[in-house]
């Protein structure tokens, strides 16, 4: 799994069949300390996440699990909206 942020909502006129009544999130991937981390993905949105939220997500053939068809094109899916985050801190 992946952490990362919502940062906008991408909005599909046509899109493949078994993606019809999905919504797709532009996500930047953070690391744990919420630093942004490499370039934005596109991710299926199976939970109902917003601009703004940090989520985690999934990626690879394991991205259509969540979703209800056996297969569509996804790279991507958020399966979850952080709460919160606690880092033990042991450096001395």
């Amino acid at each position: 799994m992946n952490l990362g942020k919502v940062i906008g909502t991408i909005w599909a006129t046509r899109k493949y069949e078994a993606l019809n009544n999905t919504k797709m999130q532009l996500v930047q991937p953070l690391d744990f300390e919420q630093n942004e981390i490499g370039e934005p993905v596109i991710a299926v949105d199976t939970i109902g996440a917003g601009p703004g939220e940090t989520i985690f997500y999934i990626t690879s053939s394991e991205a259509v699990i969540p979703m209800d068809v056996d297969f569509a094109p996804v790279d991507a899916a958020i399966v979850g909206i952080v709460d919160s985050i606690n880092l033990e801190n042991n450096k001395q």
